[in-house]
């Protein structure tokens, strides 16, 4: 009988009808030798397209207690929260930029998307500690996302991965995995009336999940901050948070 090879990660992603970028952040080795715990936390693309059988799998399969979205307000009065709204999940809705003339440097295109990223990091301190907070006191397993679970979901997903002293390059791969399913999340938001036009206007280095792309924001947020724990303090995330937060989410 052959064998069949599976990339390493191949069990990351959770199979769904209605999201082509939901996976586990767990599994992932930190410098100091522990683990971060798998089925606690996930990212994901936008949720409300989940199936039926979607809503059961992430509803008792995997025991899902918290949903994070992420999304402006105008996506979610326009797209909605779908199924999950009718479930006994939590809700909690920490938009990292609304309509708000100081995102136009990330919306707009100002730089390489490295660089905007560091922007949105800086400009989106505020909700970005809430999320933090939300995670070390969390209940249960939560996924947070966006539309399409690549760059405001990988901005938080690298800031909460480098505060657990997840290796760089696993983060850079975590990063880079929403390539295999990126040309589905295009097809799929170029599908709605939400997303089409921005989808037309978005610079084209947006339009993919290369891993320097990744390398580069960590750089530059250290360079600016000096480390991602001095970047927490900066948002307002005090000691007693962090340690709640690493207590949670890391094994071993």
């Amino acid at each position: 009988m052959d064998t069949v090879v599976r990339p390493p990660d191949w069990d990351r992603f959770v199979e769904l009808d209605g999201c082509h970028n939901f996976r586990d952040l767990g599994g992932y080795p930190t410098v100091p030798g522990s683990t971060v715990r798998r089925g606690s936390l996930y990212r994901s693309d936008a949720l409300h397209l989940v199936s039926k059988q979607d809503v059961t799998r992430l509803r008792d399969e995997l025991g899902l207690r918290h949903i994070i979205d992420l999304r402006a307000t105008y996506e979610l009065e326009t797209e909605g929260r779908g199924p999950l709204s009718r479930e006994p999940i939590r809700f909690h809705h920490i938009p990292l930029f609304d309509a708000d003339s100081r995102a136009r440097g990330y919306t707009n295109g100002e730089g390489g998307l490295a660089m905007r990223y560091a922007f949105l990091a800086e400009l989106a301190m505020e909700p970005i500690a809430r999320v933090l907070a939300l995670l070390a006191k969390a209940d249960g397993p939560a996924v947070f996302h966006c539309a399409a679970g690549k760059d405001r979901t990988g901005v938080v997903a690298a800031i909460i991965l480098a505060l657990l002293e997840v290796e760089d390059t696993a983060i850079v791969d975590d990063y880079a995995l929403t390539q295999r399913s990126l040309a589905d999340i295009i097809r799929r938001l170029a599908g709605s009336a939400s997303y089409e036009l921005v989808l037309e206007t978005l610079p084209p280095d947006t339009l993919h999940a290369h891993p320097e792309t990744m390398a580069d924001f960590l750089a530059l947020m250290r360079h600016r901050f000096g480390s991602f724990a001095a970047y927490a303090a900066a948002a307002g995330v005090d000691a007693p948070t962090l340690e709640r937060l690493r207590a949670r989410l890391l094994e071993g």
